[in-house]
């Protein structure tokens, strides 16, 4: 006797093979407490429009909370932004222009 798992969406219900499916997780939304997921065909998520001029921030300062925002807001913090941007360290490695060399030793 052999087995045979089905894969369905759970937006609804269509059969697909696993490789046809996209994992949605929803972070946030107004009705969760937590992130969910769910199953979906790429063909069901076609009526999604992406906005282009969203800006996605994590602010941490003890706790972590993410703010979505305007591009035309977001520029607001600075006339120089776009140079702040540039000039920002990334999230992976040493912040820019730090060598441990350069520490002073206090002791």
């Amino acid at each position: 006797m052999a087995f045979k798992s089905i894969r369905v969406s759970d937006l609804t219900g269509a059969e697909g093979d696993d490789k046809d499916f996209v994992t949605v997780v929803v972070r946030q939304h107004p009705e969760l407490d937590e992130p969910v997921q769910f199953d979906a065909l790429p063909a069901e998520l076609k009526s999604l429009k992406g906005l282009n001029d969203l800006v996605v921030l994590e602010l941490r300062n003890g706790e972590t909370t993410q703010v979505v925002t305007t591009k035309t807001e977001f520029n607001k913090l600075s006339e120089n932004i776009g140079e702040v941007l540039k000039n920002a360290d990334g999230l992976r490695g040493r912040r820019k222009g730090f060598r441990p060399s350069q520490q002073s030793d206090k002791d």
